[in-house]
């Protein structure tokens, strides 16, 4: 199996988090990039994530990580772009199932709120973890669906 193609990126408050998991990355010989920030020099994070989430939209990558340090506006911002699901997570359950439900493309984690350890935990589940289908493939056809018009999506 191929392996994934992951693009990474923070800001000044997930900058520490993003040397560990690039870490991480890097040895289990992940292909990745590291669009930055790369000091704890302040940074405004919707920059961070518009970069990152149009390299995803784009298919440059398969999937991306950003970091904050809550893992929130970092998050919001990337979601604002069009074909991006990204999904906070804090635990290896929400990581697996933002997944195998949703077809999570990017993931999000805060510094300020997790250690390295459980990042890293976090991480390797998320990137593990195929997209179920089926039933939630309706579902993440109706969020797209969403992204067009707001309308409704019918039940």
């Amino acid at each position: 199996m191929e392996r994934l193609k992951v693009v990474i990126g923070c800001d000044h408050g997930g900058f520490k988090l993003k040397q560990e998991i690039n870490k991480m990355l890097e040895e289990k010989g992940y292909e990745f990039k590291d669009f930055g920030t790369f000091s704890e020099e302040s940074v405004d994070y919707p920059a961070v994530a518009l970069e990152v989430a149009r390299a995803v939209r784009d298919g440059l990558y398969d999937r991306g990580i950003l970091i904050c340090g809550t893992g929130i506006g970092i998050g919001i911002a990337a979601n604002k772009i069009q074909g991006i699901r990204a999904a906070l997570c804090h635990d290896t359950f929400s990581a697996k199932a933002s997944r195998e439900h949703n077809n999570a493309n990017i993931l999000t984690m805060g510094e300020r709120v997790i250690g390295p350890g459980l990042a890293k935990d976090i991480v390797n589940v998320w990137l593990e973890t195929d997209f179920a289908g089926g039933r939630h493939a309706r579902r993440v056809d109706m969020i797209k669906g969403m992204e067009i018009s707001d309308e409704g999506i019918g039940n």
